[in-house]
């Protein structure tokens, strides 16, 4: 695992003197193959899980309804699958695309098992494709595999993202012009 301490950069703007913190890794310091595990974890309620699906519109009973979750084959209620898919990227944020113009896509998703009220989500990452972009010499793009387990490691979800991210060259010209 690779740790890397934040930059500052100290700019003048209006006569001032500002010190600006640089957060996120840039298109360079990505490397196929390296992986990354993501902080925390999180913790899933039922509260989440019936804000999250009420909110998203998305009424499938299992999500709130235990008896009807037994029925279809489930312990009781499952939390929502597209919540778990966002939990998982969210922790992923910090470490990947902190620096990212533009999320270009999702692939490959899969959801391997249910996750109940009271589990605990983990995320790590791997760099699987690097490239330069063909149209914006600005950036590049950095595919990744995300990966969701439980907390007994076993794999909820994981899926492909393709992101466009900045290289550090041309955002740091831009920052102290």
């Amino acid at each position: 695992m690779k740790i890397e301490a934040k930059e500052i950069l100290e700019l003048e703007r209006d006569g001032k003197k500002i010190k600006r913190v640089i957060r996120g890794r840039f298109f360079e310091d990505f490397e196929v193959g390296e992986k990354y595990y993501h902080h925390w974890g999180r913790t899933l309620t039922q509260t989440d899980n019936v804000l999250f699906s009420t909110l998203t519109m998305n009424f499938n009973p299992i999500y709130f309804n235990d008896e009807w979750a037994k029925i279809c084959g489930y312990k009781g209620v499952v939390i929502n699958h597209f919540l778990v898919f966002n939990v998982v990227l969210g922790m992923s944020v910090e470490d990947l695309s902190e620096q990212a113009l533009a999320l270009l896509g999702y692939t490959d998703i899969k959801f391997y098992q249910p996750v109940y009220p009271g589990d605990t989500i983990y995320s790590f990452s791997e760099v699987i494709e690097k490239r330069e972009s063909k149209s914006r010499p600005e950036a590049g793009i950095v595919t990744f595999k995300t990966t969701g387990v439980n907390q007994n490691a076993e794999i909820v979800v994981d899926y492909k993202r393709s992101v466009l991210v900045k290289r550090k060259e041309f955002f740091l010209k831009k920052e102290i012009e």
